[in-house]
């Protein structure tokens, strides 16, 4: 009997919010909003079909991520955006628009509700994902997050990246909308190996910050990106530690 009666509770108001997330509440919840999200998971897939990442189920587990993200959203601010049609152009796809450049061991700084690692740990399950974010209430977000998705390859810092204590053990260091890419390199540079690069996930081509790198980087690429559904330009800038 006590069981049904937690399943079946209103929501707590948000005065309670710390205590409500604790309970099996907030995996109930998600599950029912994963329900309410399933006429998007077409729309989603075609997207993915445009990236040529479309694959069986990946749709709806991604939808999974999102059905937490609003969930969280309520009481966490996590994001801006809070229109789930919106979330699939502007969060989702825009950070698997990076796919085919990520490999290895990552570091994600600056991560908020986790974009773009998490949606990439989801599309490939083999990457480990260092997410890094300075916003405790986020970050706890990121915990729970990991935790509802099985994504046992991610692991989450509570901190500055400059403060991460993983120095020169990732291949790849990604950073979303974060600022100039010296600063990027400045708080999170010391993460890559020799010959790791930076993912700079840029909208307009940031040519003066590519001129005015930091000594010990080099710019190697810039790719044009197209997001499904977002009129907008990208860009990823990769640059390499030399």
């Amino acid at each position: 009997m006590g069981n049904k009666l937690e399943w079946k509770r209103k929501r707590p108001p948000i005065a309670s919010t710390t205590r409500w997330l604790d309970t099996a509440w907030p995996l109930a919840w998600a599950l029912t909003r994963v329900n309410e999200l399933l006429h998007l998971e077409a729309e989603l897939d075609a997207g993915l079909q445009q990236l040529g990442l479309a694959r069986p189920g990946l749709a709806r587990a991604l939808l999974g991520y999102q059905a937490l993200m609003l969930q969280w959203n309520r009481a966490y601010n996590l994001t801006a955006i809070r229109e789930p049609r919106e979330m699939l152009s502007k969060h989702l796809l825009d950070s698997l628009a990076i796919a085919p450049f990520v490999s290895g061991r990552v570091a994600d700084i600056g991560t908020g509700a986790g974009l773009p690692g998490i949606p990439l740990a989801i599309h490939n399950p083999s990457l480990r994902v260092s997410l890094v974010e300075t916003v405790g209430k986020k970050a706890r977000f990121l915990r729970e997050a990991v935790r509802h998705l099985g994504l046992v390859q991610v692991s989450v810092h509570a901190c500055r990246a400059e403060d991460v204590p993983e120095s020169g053990q990732h291949d790849q260091l990604i950073a979303r909308a974060l600022g100039t890419l010296d600063g990027i390199l400045s708080a999170g540079g010391h993460l890559l190996r020799p010959g790791g690069r930076l993912l700079a996930m840029k909208g307009r081509i940031p040519d003066d910050e590519i001129a005015a790198l930091p000594q010990g980087y080099r710019w190697i690429a810039t790719h044009p990106l197209v997001v499904p559904g977002l009129h907008a330009e990208r860009h990823l800038v990769v640059v390499e530690k030399t």
